[in-house]
Order: C-alpha cells, then sequence, then structure tokens
C-alpha cells in the first residue's frame, strides 16, 4: 500500500507539472502572439522611415556566421545570415547608389583561409564599382594565421589600434591521435584506409604523422601560404619576399605594421569610423551589411536555384531532436529532394549547389549524386561552388557536375574511404566484464561484435571497402572524363588545395560563390547584364515559422542543450566530438568517406 501511495503521488507530481508546463508555454504562446500582431499594427498605422541617402555597410568580420542560412533550430528562429548571404548582399550594394562604401572591423582570430579569398575577391568588387573601404583592426594574433590579415588588406586604407600587435605567421595544422590511450585501455583499432593517404582513420591507428600524412599536409599549408603570401604582397603593393619576411619574423607592433606599409593608420574604432563618414559626405547612416535590404529585383527576372549542403554528410532527413540545436544540414533525403525540387521548378534555369562538407555517408553521398545525374537528364545544368572545405564525400556530391569552382585555399579531394571497427573486449575485460557469443547465420554474422576480426573477417570487409572505393573513384573518373588510373594517381585519400586540384583535373575554375553564380548563368542561357533571382532550396523558414518549434521544451532540454553548445564551442572539444560520431559510426559497420578534420592556425 505504501508503494502505491508513492506511486500515485509521484503520478499526481508528474500530472500537475504537465498541466503547469502546458499552462506556461500557452502563456508565452499567447504573449508572442499579441506581440506580432501589435507589431502588425503599428507597422500598419506608421509609415516606414525613408531610406538613408548616404549608407556605409558595416561587416565585423569577429561575428561567426554559418556558410549557409540554417533551416531549423534557434538560428532560423533568429534568421541568421549565411556568409554566402554576406556575399550576394555586398554583391548587390555595388549597384545601389545609397551605398557609399564599407566599413570592416577586422578578425582578431581569424576567419579561415578560404573565407578571407572569397572575402577579399568581393571587396575588390565593391571597389572596382566605385565605392570604398574602411578597414580598422584590433590585432591579430598567432592562432589566427594569415587569413585574418588577407581578409583585409584588399581595403583602401586599415587602421590599426594603438598598443596592439600584428602576429600573422605561417599555417599550421594541429592532428589528434588516440592509438596512445586505446593502448593503455587495450582498445584495438581494425580500421582500414584505403588508401595511404586517406588520414582521418589515423586519429585512431597511429600516434603521430604516417609519411604520406605528413607529405600531404605539408604540401597544402604551404599552398595556403604561399597563395597567402600573394594576396597580401599583391593587395599592399608589396614584394611576397618582403610581407614573407616580415611575418616570418615574429610579431610586430601596430606602428612597425606601419612602417612596413603592411597597415595605414595609428587609430581607435571610432576614429576609423569617423573617417568612412566623412568619405561619405554628411547624414550618412552606418548599416550593418547582414541587415541591410538589396534594392529588389524585377519577378520576371530568371531564376537561379541554390542548394546548399554544409557539415557531415548523413543519411536521412533534417530532423533535429531539440530546437535549440540545428538540424543536419547535408542529410540525403532533404538535400537530394531540393535538388529534385529544383529542377522541377521550369523557372529555374540553373542550380548552384554549395557544398561545404568534410564527407560522410558514402551511400548518402551516392544519393544526392544520383539527384544530380536526374535534374541534368532533364536539362538542367548544375555548378559547384565549394566553400572551404569539400572533401571525400564533400568531393563525391560534386563529382558528377557540370562544373565544380573552388577557391584556392578550398580543402578539397581526399578521394577515399574507410571502415571497420574498435574491438573493445580487452578493455572490458580489464573491468572485469566478459562477453560470450552464440551466433548462426555464418562466419560474417558476428564480425561487428567486441572481438577482433578474425582473418576470413577481415578479407571481407576489406573487399567491401575496395568495392567502395572503386565505385567513388568511377563516379569521379564519369564525371571529370579520367581513366580509372587517372583518378586513382590523384585520389588515394590525398587532399589537395583547389590550386593544386585544378592541375590534377579535379577542379574546372578557381572561383567563389558569385564566380559559380555567374557561371551559372551562363550555362543556363542567361544574358550576362542580366541580374537573376536567387532562390534557396530547401525553403528557408520564416521567423516565425521556426518559432512554431521552440514550444514544448523543457527547462531542462535547453539547459542540456545550453550547456553543450558551450562546451561544442571549443575547437578541439568540437574535433574530439566529430571523431567520436565517426567512430561510432565505423563501429557500428558503416564505411565512410570522410576527410581530415583540420584545425587551421
Amino acid at each position: 500500500n505504501l508503494t502505491a501511495s508513492h506511486g500515485v503521488r509521484a503520478q499526481m507530481k508528474t500530472f500537475f507539472l504537465s498541466m503547469a508546463g502546458a499552462f506556461a508555454a500557452m502563456f508565452v504562446f499567447i504573449l508572442l502572439m499579441v506581440s506580432f500582431f501589435a507589431i502588425l499594427i503599428v507597422g500598419a498605422t506608421n509609415s516606414s522611415p525613408p531610406a538613408p541617402d548616404r549608407v556605409v555597410l558595416s561587416l565585423d568580420l569577429n561575428m561567426e556566421y554559418p556558410d549557409q542560412s540554417p533551416v531549423g533550430g534557434l538560428a532560423a528562429f533568429s534568421q541568421t545570415p549565411g556568409f554566402i548571404d554576406l556575399l550576394t548582399k555586398l554583391k548587390a550594394a555595388e549597384s545601389d547608389d545609397a551605398v557609399k562604401g564599407l566599413y570592416l572591423r577586422g578578425a582578431m582570430i581569424g576567419v579561415g583561409s578560404a573565407r578571407a579569398e572569397e572575402l577579399r575577391k568581393a571587396f575588390h568588387s565593391f571597389r572596382d564599382s566605385g565605392k570604398f573601404i574602411i578597414a580598422h583592426t584590433q590585432g591579430t594574433y598567432g592562432m589566427s594565421g594569415p587569413s585574418a590579415l588577407r581578409s583585409l588588406t584588399a581595403a583602401d586604407e586599415i587602421w590599426i589600434q594603438p598598443g596592439t600587435d600584428l602576429f600573422a605567421t605561417g599555417v599550421t595544422f594541429e592532428t589528434e591521435f588516440l592509438a596512445g590511450l586505446f593502448d593503455k585501455i587495450d582498445v584495438r583499432s581494425e580500421i582500414y584506409p584505403f588508401y595511404e593517404y586517406k588520414n582521418s582513420p589515423n586519429s585512431y591507428n597511429e600516434t603521430a604523422y604516417t609519411e604520406p600524412h605528413r607529405e600531404g599536409m605539408t604540401a597544402l599549408a604551404q599552398t595556403i601560404w604561399n597563395v597567402s603570401l600573394s594576396d597580401i604582397a599583391e593587395d599592399r603593393g608589396l614584394s611576397v619576399e618582403s610581407v614573407k619576411s616580415a611575418l616570418e619574423s615574429g610579431p610586430k607592433t601596430a606602428q612597425e605594421a606601419i612602417d612596413l606599409k603592411i597597415m595605414d593608420k595609428l587609430g581607435w574604432p571610432e576614429e576609423a569610423e569617423d573617417a568612412a563618414r566623412e568619405r561619405a559626405g554628411e547624414d550618412t547612416e552606418f548599416v550593418e551589411l547582414a541587415a541591410y535590404i538589396a534594392p529588389t529585383i524585377s519577378l520576371k527576372a530568371p531564376l537561379i536555384a541554390v542548394i546548399g549542403g554544409e557539415g557531415p554528410i548523413v543519411t536521412g532527413g533534417s530532423e533535429s531532436g531539440s530546437p535549440f540545436s540545428s538540424p543536419p544540414a547535408f542529410a540525403s533525403d532533404t538535400i537530394a529532394r531540393a535538388i529534385l525540387d529544383a529542377g522541377d521548378n521550369e523557372k529555374v534555369k540553373a542550380i548552384v549547389f554549395r557544398v561545404d562538407s568534410p564527407g560522410g555517408s558514402p551511400t548518402a553521398s551516392d544519393q544526392i549524386w544520383r539527384a544530380i545525374k536526374r535534374v541534368q537528364e532533364n536539362g538542367n545544368p548544375v555548378v559547384v561552388s565549394m566553400g572551404s572545405v569539400a572533401a571525400s564525400g564533400g568531393y563525391y556530391v560534386s563529382a558528377g557536375a557540370d562544373y565544380i569552382m573552388a577557391d584556392r585555399s578550398t580543402i578539397t579531394g581526399s578521394i577515399g574511404i574507410y571502415g571497420g571497427k574498435f574491438a573493445l573486449e580487452g578493455a572490458f575485460n580489464k573491468i572485469g566484464v566478459t562477453f560470450d557469443t552464440v551466433s548462426v547465420g555464418g562466419e560474417f554474422a558476428d564480425a561487428y561484435g567486441s572481438g577482433a576480426f578474425t582473418e576470413a573477417q577481415e578479407i571481407e570487409v576489406k573487399a567491401w571497402l575496395k568495392r567502395g572505393y572503386d565505385r567513388f573513384l568511377g563516379i569521379v573518373g564519369e564525371g571529370r572524363g579520367m581513366t580509372y588510373d587517372e583518378v586513382h594517381t590523384v585520389a588515394r585519400g590525398r587532399v589537395w588545395s583547389g590550386e593544386d586540384a585544378i592541375d590534377k583535373g579535379l577542379v574546372d575554375e578557381i572561383g567563389g560563390f558569385m564566380d559559380a553564380i555567374s557561371k551559372a548563368k551562363e550555362l543556363g542561357g542567361i544574358d550576362a547584364e542580366v541580374t537573376p533571382r536567387l532562390t534557396f532550396y530547401p525553403r528557408r523558414k520564416s521567423g516565425f515559422e521556426a518559432l512554431e518549434s521552440l514550444f514544448g521544451v523543457s527547462e531542462e532540454t535547453a539547459r542540456v542543450a545550453y550547456m553543450l553548445g558551450a562546451v561544442a564551442n571549443d575547437d578541439r572539444m568540437q574535433v574530439l566530438i566529430e571523431d567520436l560520431a565517426a567512430a561510432d559510426a565505423v563501429n557500428s559497420g558503416q564505411m565512410l568517406a570522410v576527410g581530415p578534420r583540420l584545425r587551421e592556425q
């Protein structure tokens, strides 16, 4: 009876807590609805303020942006713009007579080399339209590598804050290795890469770089450093040798940076802002680039579909377990459906597929590749724009496109796969846990148990992986017009910079997102002088639509999501989380096409 009484009380407590939660959610919903309609009423009864005659756009590169605007979670509700949105807004501002210039706040830690390259190109185009750029930096630090400086040097003038230092040394890639830990806890890594340059599994199999791993990373770092020095030198009217000597000799004071002509003026942020206002003219208003509304384009303008895939490539759809986390942005069902829907739209003249991914599931990549082939069969040209990284599965989904564009600093290639498992039996034995097995259905039935592979199982796993590798190479060969042997020579898991990928036949042209739009116009038969409308797939939700999914989430869920988000913001922790996710996928019997997870410094 006592137990029953406790059970009833517990049920009643749960009931009342649920009711309280429901009433609280209803109250919040009503409050938000009232606020929403109040905004509508106020907007309807008050005329919009006149657009300013003189505008200076502002962009703070310390802000973090996803490559593409999120389609779910809190980020979708807040209407967070993507990096490609900033590029399109800046391009549209070139023809806006009200926009006089751009005030740029430099990043202190870095923006990534590929992004710095795309920004630089966008800034040059903006200046060529007759507008100015004034930049201010509070110094850069060693963790940033050259990208923070590289993203600024296209400005008309660069201000640096007194008392700060310029610290933009070379490029470093840092890789974590877990084999030493596995030895201590008696975990055996039986993960097989195809082939020697497929270095992602080295994190599990090795304690340091193998020679092929080191060779590939060194070549990649050297290329990024060289193109960075070249860009900075060209922008500042200096020789590559002088820039190289200055940056490789360590931190420089603000005044030394000016003396070396890497910076122009010494001053505080508000002084640089005043300089931008003075140059633009009286009554100038500053407008954040992310909030800038470009002049409207005629509804009769031809359409180009933009499809974005960002992050690890996974099978299935884009459902998220919590609205406080973003759903997977590169889910095969979602991206393949987006491609097919764009192809079914008779008004769409061409498709730009923006890929920013280190790879993932070959099965998911295959599904997306097939969707591209299907729309091409219906006459829709597809142009791939590679972001910071389009490697392994990220290259797989790109290989069938009509045209592939990458930045010189893009990390691509990594054509290869790996798979296997972790034999965990020894680790469990150490803590007194033992296993016994009953297995029916052939020798391979228990291959993915806790013990090591048998010799026969290992042979079968490697044969399965070889078939996956051969299919990958066949798809690349078909898309790039290369033989198996030609692809195998540049594949074997090796990563390439976009600069090197051109020479290897893996990329058609060096260019960023806006260049891909121009190429899509050409392939889609759109006149070069016509400005197309961009339509995004999957369809972007409005803030109110995204808000609907936020109700019903408990306080505890929100708190846990917040803490996990804080942890995930640490770069090293993020890499470990991704490593563990990949390890879990491999251990469950999945083949992976994942490139290296690089932390550029």
